[in-house]
């Protein structure tokens, strides 16, 4: 609420461990990845509609792809929209080149529309401080990369990173959007801070 008196913001949500959670038993059942594609996309919705309720008091609406147009109609009355963050393939999904997980999820849908709507910013909250070697969440010995260039992290061959890595190949060719930023979810005032400009 305090970050809207500031900045409009085009708010994607994620899947998170509901989707793995879909994506596995998917798998197990043999599912083609355009159905695996649909089964994120609906968890995926389903938090947009979670965040929606919750925001609904300050009149922030929640909007589908087919609504895209109006965005920009949305943005100039409320400083905010939701949507969900899995690009609308659903079942044209592309295939992997390894596994059967949907290569684009709801990382790569966000990182889309800061990129076709030329968003000043790309930030992802996540409930990590960022980018590192490793998991942190697994690793101990992992490091905390600050800052690092596309070409750099492609050279490092990272085996976890902690947005989809077909985010880093769009940013290759972006237009608008040639930077994001990660900042922790859990630490309050972290996206304010980083709404601001300053380094978090």
């Amino acid at each position: 609420k305090q970050c809207m008196k500031n900045h409009k913001m085009i708010i994607g949500t994620g899947a998170g461990t509901r989707a793995r959670h879909a994506y596995s038993v998917g798998i197990d059942l043999g599912m083609p990845i355009g159905v695996l594609s649909v089964l994120g996309t609906f968890v995926s919705m389903q938090n947009a509609r979670m965040l929606h309720f919750l925001l609904a008091k300050e009149g922030v609406p929640f909007i589908e792809p087919i609504q895209f147009p109006q965005l920009p109609l949305y943005l100039a009355e409320r400083q905010a929209v939701i949507f969900f963050g899995m690009p609308p393939y659903t079942f044209w999904q592309r295939n992997p080149e390894i596994g059967r997980i949907p290569p684009h999820r709801t990382d790569t849908g966000s990182y889309l529309i800061s990129e076709v709507f030329g968003a000043r910013s790309m930030i992802y909250i996540k409930d990590e401080d960022g980018l590192y070697t490793a998991d942190p969440k697994k690793d101990k010995n992992a490091k905390f990369i600050p800052k690092i260039s596309v070409a750099e992290l492609k050279e490092m061959d990272l085996d976890d990173l902690v947005v989809e890595r077909s985010v880093i190949d769009f940013m290759e060719n972006a237009a608008h959007s040639k930077s994001i930023r990660i900042i922790n979810g859990l630490k309050s005032g972290n996206l304010t801070k980083a709404l601001n400009g300053e380094d978090v």
